[in-house]
């Protein structure tokens, strides 16, 4: 890797690494090699992988970085995501499942995608089928990002329980994330975009072997603080990530822009 990919600075919060880059470009390069070559040990260690994948705007050029890199056997791959809108339909523009299907599944054909149907008929059913799934099947990497409101996954302030004992749960989202969604063009209003959706909790994206978080861009930076110099409180989910030694933080100048202690 060239020189300029590497991090600018690096500094640990509690527990939590933190990687800042001079950019998402450079960023994504140095996240993508970490996680590729990961990947490739384990499965050469173990015969097979497992990880838990985030969608969203902040994990394209990650994860496009992470597919072009090339030289994991995504056959003997098992993946998951997060996240979903209660009631979306798998072809909608902003469903999870779509994104995963068409930036991941398509391009690197892993053994198996297990989606989470949001417009499953019963949707509690469909929280404990994805958790039976989860529960058979070690997690050895989960790649997150933070939402601006600091949830992870759908884990906003309201809902998010760093001690819940369920994997996956149905909840009611938060206005400003639902604003996110909104602002990144993903639905045309307010009004459009569900109000509930179904999630992995906190324990859940947790339970991993290693967890890696992504977080560039300037509409990050207030989360980002929030996170790594607010209380470890579920006003902002993500400062979780400070109590948990597996875990690293990949974050760009612009997201670490309004920070003071480090």
């Amino acid at each position: 890797m060239s020189e300029t990919r590497q991090p600018i600075k690096t500094f640990t919060a509690d527990s939590l690494p933190v990687r800042v880059y001079a950019s998402e470009a450079d960023m994504a390069t140095d996240v993508a090699q970490t996680v590729h070559d990961y990947l490739v040990e384990a499965i050469a260690s173990q015969g097979e992988a497992a990880a838990i994948l985030a969608t969203g705007n902040s994990q394209i050029q990650f994860l496009q970085t992470l597919v072009d890199l090339g030289g994991v056997d995504w056959s003997k791959m098992t993946l998951f995501h997060m996240d979903e809108y209660l009631g979306v339909d798998e072809n909608h523009s902003a469903c999870f499942r779509r994104y995963m299907r068409e930036r991941v599944e398509s391009k690197v054909n892993p053994k198996a995608f297990h989606y989470l149907g949001g417009d499953a008929p019963e949707p509690i059913a469909e929280c404990e089928r994805y958790e039976a799934l989860l529960k058979a099947q070690a997690i050895d990497l989960c790649c997150m990002g933070v939402g601006e409101n600091g949830h992870i996954a759908f884990n906003d302030p309201p809902v998010a329980n760093f001690e819940d004992e369920r994997l996956v749960k149905i909840v009611e989202l938060d206005v400003a994330c639902r604003l996110q969604q909104v602002n990144e063009g993903h639905f045309p209003d307010l009004e459009a975009v569900p109000k509930y959706a179904l999630t992995l909790t906190v324990p859940a994206l947790c339970s991993a072997k290693k967890v890696v978080c992504v977080a560039p861009e300037s509409r990050k930076a207030k989360a980002v603080q929030a996170m790594l110099e607010g209380p470890v409180s579920t006003d902002c989910p993500a400062s979780f990530l400070r109590t948990q030694s597996q875990a690293a933080l990949f974050v760009d100048a612009d997201s670490t822009r309004l920070l003071e202690k480090f």
